[in-house]
């Protein structure tokens, strides 16, 4: 009971429902099945207020120094469907779609949209809104309830769950190997003005390749991973942006302890402030743990990111502590605790930045 539970804590961010979707139809040759989650969530938490909302826009402009302790709802629900079919002997055509429906309706979206063919012994390749080959190594440290993996959250979007995007994964034996190529396409962002207004479009053209390998040491509960990702033009920001990520975890019983090292040239990524938008040069690392004790599983993650760039006034991205707790009903309900300690400073990011976070949830997979 205490391994499936380490495992269901380590799996969090993998597709919600998956282990519990059910079946609507099967033959000789194909399969239907629907899964998903109800996860109600509230978040405790600075938010900036008063904000002014610029009419032509709808533009909501703060002062970040200017904020409030409130509860925000946070909730989601996701529905999966997942199809299969046998088109020849260990060979399937397969289908995934995911939905995210939020409590406030401004943010719904497809979180994956792919079909393509697995075969049982080289592997899958399929092409839509996928998953890029990074997930599986910040998957390491990305063990959460709810908060931690504030490094592994900086992926590259080529390297992330994105659109237009062929993607290839592969098992054999210990050995899982991913790569994934993002096409060059007419996507177009929003020219503003510098009174927020949009005076015209411009095409981001993001496109580029991931890829990442992991490998599982026999039965010694040892596991080390390595990838690496590059994409051009990030939305103006950089011509050509890289990301080196290495990863290593290990369980035994009831303990599994990950760690995850990150280098990323001309990235550009992060929730602060600081140099944001700029090419930058970043460097951070995370840790993670979990312990299992009966239906209880606690979870901790610590990550640390930050601008090498030289001559910077202040250079911390990331640095935040969570701790979490959830107790599993069983496999199909789930409630949680987490609570985040942002150590970064506020006079230098602003409160919202800063601030810390508390969040109660509960979770149905179905």
């Amino acid at each position: 009971m205490n391994k499936n539970l380490i495992a269901l804590a380590v799996a969090a961010a993998t597709f919600s429902g998956a282990a519990s979707a059910a079946t609507v139809y099967s033959d000789d040759t194909s399969s239907l099945a629907i899964g998903g989650r109800v996860e109600a969530r509230a978040l405790l938490s600075e938010n900036a207020k008063d904000g002014i909302v610029n009419p032509q826009t709808d533009v909501v402009t703060y002062n970040t120094q200017n904020t409030d302790n409130d509860v925000t709802d946070i909730s989601r629900v996701r529905i999966n469907i997942d199809a299969k079919t046998q088109i020849a002997d260990g060979v399937q055509g397969v289908g995934f779609f995911e939905r995210e429906f939020k409590a406030d309706n401004s943010n719904d979206e497809n979180r994956y949209m792919y079909a393509g063919v697995n075969s049982d012994k080289y592997g899958q390749i399929v092409y839509g809104k996928a998953d890029g080959s990074l997930g599986m190594l910040t998957d390491f440290t990305d063990i959460m309830a709810y908060a931690g993996s504030v490094v592994g959250g900086t992926k590259l979007a080529v390297a992330d769950r994105t659109t237009n995007n062929l993607s290839y994964v592969g098992t054999f034996n210990n050995l899982t190997f991913k790569a994934n190529y993002v096409f060059s396409g007419a996507d177009y962002s929003n020219v503003l003005n510098t009174d927020g207004v949009t005076i015209g479009k411009k095409k981001t053209d993001v496109h580029g390749f991931s890829t990442a390998a992991k490998y599982n040491v026999a039965d010694t509960g040892l596991a080390l991973g390595l990838g690496y990702a590059q994409q051009n033009d990030q939305e103006g920001q950089a011509k050509r942006s890289e990301q080196t990520f290495a990863v290593a975890s290990y369980t035994m019983g009831d303990l599994y302890f990950g760690g995850l090292y990150k280098y990323g040239r001309h990235d550009g990524t992060g929730l602060t402030s600081v140099n944001l938008g700029d090419a930058v040069d970043t460097q951070g690392y995370e840790f993670a743990a979990a312990y299992t004790m009966g239906k209880v599983v606690f979870t901790t993650t610590y990550g640390f990111m930050k601008d090498q760039s030289k001559g910077l006034d202040y250079n911390q991205m990331q640095d935040a502590l969570s701790v979490d707790g959830t107790y599993y009903f069983n496999s199909n309900f789930r409630t949680y605790a987490s609570y985040t300690y942002n150590m970064l400073d506020k006079n230098k990011v602003g409160k919202v930045a800063a601030s810390d976070q508390v969040v109660l949830g509960a979770r149905y997979d179905f």
